[in-house]
């Protein structure tokens, strides 16, 4: 096939349900999250404060873990939440998850807060906003088949 007749092709673009962008946009989210605790590690003297069991100004503790990884869990679960729950439920849930996740988000720029923390906090957010509209807009019955 020649150039001109492949640039000449239309391309089919299939529709994506609300339910996979919302699970898509958590994904990236939870991507996004991982990382920066991963590269937060390379930061000075941070693997040294775990050692001496400090993240922070908090110790170390069953309790301090236990709420950090059920913290994370949340979104960890809306990717899930995301495809299964009933439409209804899907846009109250992803409103109010994003919603509280915002201040979250911007709390872990306390104390020292280097560019890289900066720049994902600020995509984490946006991200999160994306939701938030996604889910907002949700498409009713009436918008996809008007009287």
């Amino acid at each position: 096939m020649s150039t001109e007749k492949l640039m000449q092709k239309k391309l089919q673009d299939i529709t994506v349900s609300v339910k996979l962008k919302l699970a898509s946009l958590w994904a990236s989210f939870m991507f996004l999250y991982i990382y920066v605790d991963y590269f937060h590690l390379y930061m000075p003297n941070k693997i040294e404060d775990i050692q001496k069991g400090k993240v922070f100004v908090f110790d170390i503790t069953q309790g301090f873990i236990f709420t950090a990884l059920s913290l994370a869990t949340i979104p960890i679960l809306m990717i899930f939440l995301s495809v299964t729950l009933t439409a209804r439920a899907n846009r109250l849930t992803n409103i109010i998850v994003a919603t509280v996740l915002i201040p979250y988000m911007l709390f872990n720029l306390a104390g020292e807060a280097w560019i890289h923390m900066i720049f994902a906090a600020a995509v984490e957010v946006v991200l999160l906003c994306l939701i938030i509209h996604l889910a907002w807009k949700w498409p009713s019955d009436e918008t996809l088949h008007p009287n």
